[in-house]
């Protein structure tokens, strides 16, 4: 698989959705992963990431023009034991819950489905890392219909061992901007990680675009020592 640009994939797309990074740092050192929204509504827009505990939340930014919490409204990362969890949406706590209780990740996420937000039927996307004394390793999931169709619900998962060092894999919801929005296709796409945590933030929220861009988180954690390292951005301010 070629590798591609990750700014120039953001660039040349105007509206991905909500995106997933997940790789490993060019110097070897760190686990590195990304998590961005964007929106094309008010209500999409009226957002902001804090942060909770070793996870992050979403907000409304203004809490008087929030017209339905529904999907928009949830906790995109959490922590279990060794285990980082990162997705776009509530499957965060179903992945979370599940697994605590020695579910798969695989299995948690066979208890959920692609969004309902017909007619654009969004899919879910998820990723985890998992640490341990070897360094660490990763899963992506999407959750997708069948090309529009809602009776048929879509599963993959792709699962990344012995990750190599400036290498990552990038997974988003949507091909392009569109009426209805059409779902990503194939596997992740496989991206170089460069740079230190503030160069790479840097790249990711220059790279999207302007008007679409809400909120993007990105963690580094150190594969000796485990400490985390995080940047949150928001338009909202």
């Amino acid at each position: 698989m070629k590798m591609l640009d990750l700014s120039q994939e953001l660039k040349s797309n105007a509206y991905p959705g909500r995106g997933i990074v997940i790789g490993k740092s060019k110097d070897g050192k760190s686990a590195v992963t990304a998590y961005f929204i964007m929106g094309r509504s008010e209500n999409s827009r009226n957002r902001v990431f804090l942060e909770e505990g070793r996870g992050i939340r979403t907000e409304a930014f203004d809490p008087s023009k929030l017209t339905d919490p529904h999907l928009i409204i949830y906790a995109p990362v959490r922590v279990l034991g060794n285990k980082l969890i990162v997705t776009n949406g509530d499957q965060t706590d179903t992945i979370y819950e599940l697994m605590d209780k020695q579910y798969t990740f695989e299995q948690a996420l066979r208890t959920r489905e692609f969004e309902d937000d017909a007619p654009n039927y969004t899919p879910r996307i998820s990723g985890i890392l998992r640490f341990g004394e070897k360094g660490f390793n990763y899963a992506m999931s999407i959750l997708k219909s069948a090309n529009g169709d809602p009776s048929s619900c879509q599963r993959f998962t792709f699962s990344y061992n012995s990750p190599v060092a400036g290498q990552g894999h990038f997974i988003h919801t949507y091909m392009g901007d569109g009426s209805p929005l059409p779902s990503f296709e194939g596997e992740p796409k496989l991206v170089e990680i460069s740079g230190d945590i503030d160069s790479f933030t840097d790249m990711l929220w220059t790279s999207l675009n302007e008007d679409n861009k809400v909120s993007l988180f990105v963690r580094y954690v150190d594969l000796e020592t485990g400490a985390e390292d995080t940047r949150i951005v928001n338009k909202n301010k």
